[in-house]
């Protein structure tokens, strides 16, 4: 083509022997001449401002290190799978400590604590107020052309790891757990004093200052978290191409779902050793994991996730802005944007014009309403993470640390394996984005009907004075945990240490059973001469057989450990949920990529932050707070030491489940509505069916797109060129408006 021409030179028709292709670009001058522009070599970056006649150059390297310090041998980790390799370890931990450690010490922190449902929820709920706040300015300044998302990710698994030693703060700063088994008082002795015991058993465990504490290190959790899933994914998708990047996304998920798994498995494992195993035996106390105060060492997962954060942010922080290769993979890409008012929307570049640009996100109707859909089911994800293990412990009656195994279990082939599938399917059937946002009605659908298994419920274990009745009469005036058989005991509540009796029922401790002698004061605590305890007639009384002693048991009437319970739906309950994670996992993958596909590629950052602040404002904040709300109604009984309400130390089963279930079905009908009207109003671009494959197109770079201009064997001849802007041209020469 020769300089007379104006217009664009296909990149196709010129080479090179060493490899590189120049692309001649114009810019129009009033006296109808050229300036003729070459791009820059490997590592530059060239910005042409539209209407001026300026070219800025920007020398920014592509190399992998820190600072000055860029070593040769570094560079062959500079590729698409090693980025994917160390953002798939920062999702993992952010997924094992937000949505795995955090949920699975819950109910261990509200007992040490002295915390409510409604205050873990806060907590909780902590990590996405902070997502919130940060979600706008990270993705759009993070998202612009000049800033380097490695760099900001790197930042963000720093900050992770400062919430996480922030998180074990507590622990420090209380003294040593005490339980009622460690005092002798815990017997019935004839005691008035119980006023002046629970005075001096008061401590400063309880409250206000924890709570604080912990939601300093969840907005530290958030803060940190936010590039991961705004940033990470656009880099990605930036640096691999369009049949690769779901592929890539897709494993990049599963690693975020696995890590969850990793944390409720480790978690529990840890919930396993005692709090304070570093200064006290819990065998001298006599409590094992199996006793309703049990107390598990909660807080070595944070220190431990601390340091790995560290060990992943460095490799983070060595990522060059983009890898090699980057700008031909942008040019192969062929948009499937909404067509609609937004789609020609102009970029936007200043911080100023941040309102313009979400409004016209928000004018993208397929856009709005995958947010929705979003929001419900981060309503129902984030809900269920918090307080599915103290569902499961007080339903099935197993402890802290096997319901933590149980759904570690299961979120690892379900979570991880959904949402891989989602990704595989959307490669394996080349689907549009018409044709993903169906897959995730179907997804959703089937999701919603398994959802039935909170139907299963257990029926509530006998408590003596809440769910039955004690043996012996009660006495008027009193309150229900007192009755004529414990009346003279002087019992307190200011600790609860609940007993199993011979006759099947639980109570509040063994002063409540009227116990007057301990026969072991090693683990577990066994108990005779209780007189609220009336073994079945013609039934001869427990026996616990003595460790590492040959023939020899001791009989008791009362032990300090949990009853148990005879129900038989424990594993399906288990088997349900986990088909009920499967598909809510298997609709999150297609439902990124349809967010992606419905946006323009200059708005995807920004359009994925706008998304993650409506999920989070309207389902992963409130969720929390609504399902703590929901389960504190179903308490039976609350732990009022010295005339404080602290921690529900009973449950109803019954209602506990009907308020799960009501959540569940309203959630996901919301999510299925919300999916179907996102392809109802979808509008592909170019009136291309949206369930059509998009071939690929080969693009080549042009400035200037003629007005009356014609096609002639392959070249753009002008008559009387009017410059319009830079642009993409197919193979055919046919040019759009925009880059």
């Amino acid at each position: 083509m020769s300089s007379s021409e104006g217009g664009c030179v296909n990149k196709a028709f010129e080479g090179a022997d060493d490899g590189f292709h120049t692309i001649d670009l114009r810019t129009s001058r009033r006296d109808g001449g050229s300036d003729r522009l070459q791009l820059p070599g490997p590592g530059e970056e060239t910005d042409v401002t539209d209407g001026v006649d300026a070219v800025t150059v920007k020398h920014r390297t592509l190399e992998c290190g820190w600072g000055m310090f860029r070593p040769k041998w570094l560079q062959r980790f500079r590729t698409a799978k090693w980025a994917l390799f160390w953002l798939c370890w920062a999702g993992a931990i952010q997924g094992m400590v937000v949505n795995g450690f955090v949920n699975v010490v819950i109910t261990t922190i509200e007992k040490r604590f002295g915390l409510r449902s409604m205050q873990t929820g806060v907590i909780a709920g902590g990590y996405d107020m902070a997502s919130f706040v940060c979600l706008a300015p990270v993705t759009y300044l993070g998202g612009r052309s000049s800033a380097s998302k490695p760099r900001w990710l790197g930042l963000g698994v720093v900050l992770m790891g400062a919430g996480s030693l922030l998180f074990a703060l507590p622990h420090f700063l209380v003294s040593p757990y005490r339980i009622a088994g460690e005092e002798p008082d815990d017997l019935c002795a004839n005691q008035t004093m119980s006023s002046q015991r629970c005075q001096g058993d008061v401590s400063s465990e309880g409250g206000s200052w924890a709570v604080v504490i912990f939601v300093a290190a969840q907005l530290l959790h958030g803060a940190g978290a936010t590039p991961l899933f705004t940033l990470g994914v656009t880099y990605i998708d930036e640096n691999v191409s369009k049949k690769m990047s779901s592929v890539y996304l897709g494993v990049y998920y599963t690693m975020a779902v696995v890590g969850p798994a990793l944390g409720y498995v480790l978690g529990g494992q840890m919930l396993k050793i005692y709090t304070d195993f570093v200064t006290v035996d819990s065998n001298a106390l006599g409590i094992t994991p199996g006793s309703s105060v049990w107390i598990g060492a909660w807080w070595v997962g944070f220190i431990l996730s601390a340091l790995l954060c560290l060990v992943v942010a460095l490799p983070l922080l060595a990522f060059p802005y983009e890898l090699p290769g980057a700008d031909e993979i942008r040019a192969s890409k062929v948009s499937e944007a909404h067509e609609g008012a937004a789609s020609k929307s102009a970029a936007f570049s200043a911080l100023h014009e941040l309102p313009r640009a979400a409004a016209a996100l928000l004018k993208n109707p397929t856009f709005l309403f995958l947010n929705l859909a979003g929001a419900s089911e981060g309503m129902l994800i984030s809900g269920f993470a918090a307080f599915l293990p103290k569902l499961m412990e007080n339903q099935f009656s197993v402890s802290a640390s096997q319901a933590a195994l149980l759904l570690g279990v299961i979120t690892v082939p379900a979570g991880g394996g959904g949402t891989f599938i989602g990704g595989w399917l959307v490669k394996r059937w080349r689907l549009t984005c018409a044709g993903i946002i169906k897959l995730c009605v179907a997804a959703t659908v089937l999701a919603g009907a398994f959802t039935f298994s909170f139907v299963l419920t257990c029926d509530d274990y006998p408590f003596a004075g809440v769910t039955v009745k004690y043996n012996s009469p009660a006495i008027p005036g009193a309150d229900r945990l007192t009755a004529t058989c414990n009346a003279a005991c002087g019992c307190t509540e200011a600790r609860f240490s609940p007993v199993c009796a011979a006759d099947g029922v639980v109570y509040y401790s063994a002063c409540h059973a009227g116990c007057t002698r301990r026969l072991h004061d090693a683990a577990p605590h066994l108990y005779a001469d209780c007189a609220c305890v009336t073994p079945p007639q013609g039934t001869a009384l427990p026996v616990y057989q003595l460790e590492g002693a040959a023939n020899s048991s001791i009989p008791y009437e009362a032990i300090n450990n949990i009853c148990s319970t005879e129900c038989p739906y424990l594993w399906l309950f288990v088997f349900l949920a986990f088909c009920v994670m499967l598909f809510t996992f298997l609709a999150t993958m297609p439902a990124l990529s349809a967010t992606l596909r419905c946006v323009r590629e200059d708005q995807r950052s920004f359009a994925l932050g706008i998304q993650w602040i409506k999920v989070r404002l309207l389902g992963t904040i409130p969720a929390p707070l609504l399902f703590g709300f929901l389960i504190d109604l179903s308490c039976s009984l609350w732990d009022k030491s010295c005339g404080t309400t602290g921690a529900c130390l009973l449950y109803d089963n019954v209602n506990m489940s009907r308020y799960m279930l009501a959540l569940a079905l309203v959630g996901k009908f919301c999510s299925v509505l919300f999916f179907f009207l996102a392809w109802w109003f979808y509008r592909p671009p170019g009136g291309r069916n949206g369930n059509a494959v998009v071939p690929s197109i080969d693009l080549v770079v042009c400035n200037e797109k003629p007005n009356n201009g014609n096609i002639a064997n392959g070249n753009i001849s002008n008559g009387n060129p009017g410059r319009i802007g830079n642009g993409y041209c197919n193979a055919a020469l046919e040019c759009s408006d925009h880059l």
